[in-house]
């Protein structure tokens, strides 16, 4: 089995034959929710097409990801879909209709796509990166993470010392956490989807976000961390969120120059 040193070597040498079975298929980016967080904004236009620094948000990250190589991107829509329909002729994305956003949680958006989950990449709209930090071929599946220092709220992730992920808990002190995009490779959405169709329609599960489902079963699902520096990772929960990155945030995103 390849090394990730050799596959390093690899990649700086590109000797791409050797490397296919490491090359990025496709990505999802997660964009049905309500994004109640967002209100009074949201009531009019979802999260994922305002303009933070000038550029939609959504067509920032398929920008980076067509950019990176990844030609094949899936966009999970439900609250206000048609808003997003424009995205399949400027972008030549595919748009997938996920009609019970209002009662299932993202893990409902997962379902929608199983059957192209591979070498994957999972995005969420709400996250806005200040370098592309996409790329055409990976070694390993791996969920983003910046390093927190002092008390935080957000999923702590516990690794062994080869960055193999072990646990996962909610709130923690100087912690690596949660952060940004995740990459499924074949092993693991093989697994997740194995997983993912024997949950019963009445289950939690669907009313939680996927992750939850995740570090449920950490001892099949296994991915590794990948650690980012903080500043080069933003997640808007909240309009104050993109206020502190953005000041001109409220002037860009008027009601009558809501939504394209």
């Amino acid at each position: 089995m390849i090394t990730r040193s050799d596959f390093d070597k690899l990649l700086s040498n590109q000797q791409y034959e050797e490397l296919k079975s490491y090359k990025v298929e496709n990505a999802v980016i997660l964009a049905a929710g309500l994004s109640k967080r967002f209100l009074p904004i949201s009531e009019y236009c979802p999260k994922g097409l305002t303009k933070v620094k000038g550029e939609i948000l959504i067509e920032r990250q398929i920008r980076q990801l067509q950019e990176a190589g990844i030609k094949e991107i899936y966009v999970v829509v439900g609250y206000k879909k048609e808003l997003f329909f424009y995205l399949k002729d400027k972008f030549n994305v595919i748009i997938v209709e996920n009609n019970e956003y209002d009662t299932k949680d993202n893990i409902e958006s997962l379902k929608l796509v199983k059957k192209i989950l591979g070498n994957t990449y999972i995005c969420s709209v709400d996250n806005y990166y200040i370098d592309n930090p996409f790329r055409l071929y990976e070694y390993k599946g791996y969920y983003s993470s910046i390093y927190v220092e002092g008390y935080t709220d957000e999923w702590c992730i516990n690794t062994d010392n080869t960055g193999a992920i072990q646990s996962v808990n909610i709130g923690g002190h100087d912690a690596d956490i949660m952060m940004g995009y995740v990459y499924f490779d074949r092993v693991f959405s093989k697994q997740f989807n194995a997983i993912l169709s024997k949950i019963p329609d009445d289950s939690e599960y669907w009313h939680h976000v996927w992750e939850y489902l995740y570090i449920h079963n950490l001892d099949k699902l296994h991915l590794e961390i990948k650690r980012h520096e903080p500043e080069l990772i933003l997640e808007f929960d909240s309009v104050n969120d993109v206020i502190k990155f953005d000041k001109s945030f409220l002037k860009n995103n008027r009601f009558d120059s809501f939504c394209i």
